[in-house]
């Protein structure tokens, strides 16, 4: 790299949104917007920093290490910008809006992280999210899960599947194995990359009972269809009661979304933890084919505002509106532009004030520039004299 090319290179994982682009995004985000709003999904703010002690508390520990950290100049303390909004969600709903037994919270902005989550990723997403507050029953994670696959139905997302776990499930048979807590997160990383020749080398030199090892074994091969969780009860029927009533859930979760959702391609996966260290219940993400990595994420994660002064039931999601745009079916907005010539005639300029309060897009011609023409402005219509009168006419 030329010294040169340092003035206009941008960092790894970092991108910038050209006319067409920021277009396109800008259009999807108001009407994400205007869906969450229907839904009765209210509109935050967060700020970009907030001090390093409220993003690295409960649902923000585990991204510590993706937060970027600065120092206050005006106080000394650390601040972070945050790698992921949910935190502050949770922080708004404890602190800021307390007195409402059901919160539903909406937000889309940019968030930074110092590493992206996969290869090829954004370092800068324009993270996307829904979470509900105050309700710890299956109506609410029917909802949220319901407004997220509504989501991606508005941007006629291809070709969807949604692969469910529940984490109830490995704590149950983790606590009634006995493991250590060193062993649990061992055991836990084997499962994420789903090393089954490891799995089964380490449960063989675990020194656990024929029984649990067995259980324990199970867990990493049950996934498919629905089909599984039936499975898994057979399985399973020496486990604990936790581990009975997760499957329970997720039988009643997925009976609910079949009927509501019967074009959706439903996975189980009985080993999906991601987020283990704060969620409570279910967890879920979204797959297209075609594209390696989730397109979104969610799940559930009762007592996240503890640290905040109140400990809530909450349930919610989160996506990324440039891979949203990417993978949307043609929607992309058009917009029509007229060209207006470089007159100072106070009717021209009367005409043109009426167009753009309308929302049309009016460009001017300037005196002297060498783009003069409605061709050249990409124009598709032009404002002409005729008769007396500036009129618009397709060109």
């Amino acid at each position: 790299m030329s010294t040169s090319d340092y003035y206009w290179a941008l960092p790894d994982g970092i991108s910038e949104a050209l006319p067409d682009e920021a277009l396109r995004l800008e259009h999807l985000r108001r009407q994400l917007l205007d869906l969450y709003s229907c839904w009765g999904y209210q509109l935050v703010m967060p700020p970009l920093v907030e001090y390093m002690e409220s993003l690295s508390t409960g649902l923000g520990s585990n991204l510590d290490v993706q937060t970027f950290k600065v120092t206050d100049q005006l106080n000394g303390r650390m601040l972070g910008i945050r790698a992921d909004m949910t935190p502050q969600i949770a922080r708004i709903d404890a602190h800021k809006l307390p007195h409402q037994p059901i919160n539903r919270l909406c937000y889309i902005g940019s968030v930074l992280r110092t590493r992206a989550f996969h290869s090829n990723g954004s370092r800068a997403p324009l993270q996307v999210g829904a979470e509900l507050f105050g309700h710890s029953g299956l109506d609410s994670d029917v909802e949220v899960i319901s407004l997220l696959l509504n989501t991606l139905k508005h941007c006629q997302t291809p070709a969807i599947t949604l692969s469910l776990g529940h984490v109830g499930i490995f704590r149950g048979l983790s606590e009634q194995a006995g493991l250590s807590a060193a062993q649990e997160l061992e055991f836990h990383d084997m499962l994420v990359r789903k090393s089954l020749p490891e799995i089964d080398a380490w449960l063989a030199g675990s020194g656990l009972p024929a029984g649990l090892q067995a259980l324990l074994q199970q867990l990493p091969r049950l996934q498919g269809s629905t089909s599984v969780l039936e499975r898994a009860r057979t399985l399973f029927t020496g486990a604990t009661a936790g581990v009975h009533e997760a499957l329970d859930y997720l039988t009643a979760l997925c009976q609910r979304l079949v009927a509501d959702f019967p074009d959706i391609r439903l996975h189980m996966d009985l080993t999906e933890l991601s987020g283990y260290d704060y969620h409570t219940g279910i967890v879920y993400a979204v797959y297209v084919d075609g594209y390696g990595h989730e397109l979104a994420r969610g799940g559930r994660y009762d007592g996240v505002g503890r640290l905040f002064g109140q400990a809530r039931p909450a349930t919610g999601f989160s996506t990324d509106l440039r891979l949203l745009a990417a993978h949307a079916g043609d929607s992309a907005p058009v917009q029509e532009r007229i060209f207006a010539p470089a007159s100072a005639d106070s009717a021209l300029n009367a005409l043109v004030s009426r167009l753009r309060s309308e929302g049309h897009c009016v460009v001017r011609e300037l005196a002297g520039s060498h783009c003069h023409t409605a061709q050249c402005l990409s124009c598709t219509r032009a404002i002409i004299r005729q008769d007396g009168q500036w009129v618009v006419t397709a060109i």
